[in-house]
């Protein structure tokens, strides 16, 4: 279950706006799109973990809400946080 166009290895230093940073849209955004890659690697050898596929999905639907922040706030970093993560949106 490899998938070449995303980086598995995110580092999340390197989408923080400064040193302390945990909560600007960009972290997050980074971090559920690790957790999302976990997640899904976990789903495909437990098929029937129904509890992880709604966290899955859960997951799926914050990452997206924080995106069309950013893309509503901010073009330019939306279009640098998708070509880095290889989100297809």
């Amino acid at each position: 279950m490899s998938n070449t166009t995303v980086n598995k290895d995110i580092n999340l230093k390197d989408y923080q706006l400064h040193e302390k940073d945990t909560g600007s849209a960009d972290y997050q955004v980074a971090s559920l799109t690790k957790r999302i890659l976990h997640l899904t690697a976990h789903l495909a050898v437990h098929k029937k973990d129904y509890s992880s596929r709604r966290g899955l999905l859960r997951a799926v639907a914050e990452r997206r809400r924080h995106l069309d922040y950013v893309r509503n706030t901010a073009e330019e970093r939306y279009q640098k946080l998708i070509k880095s993560l290889g989100l297809r949106r």
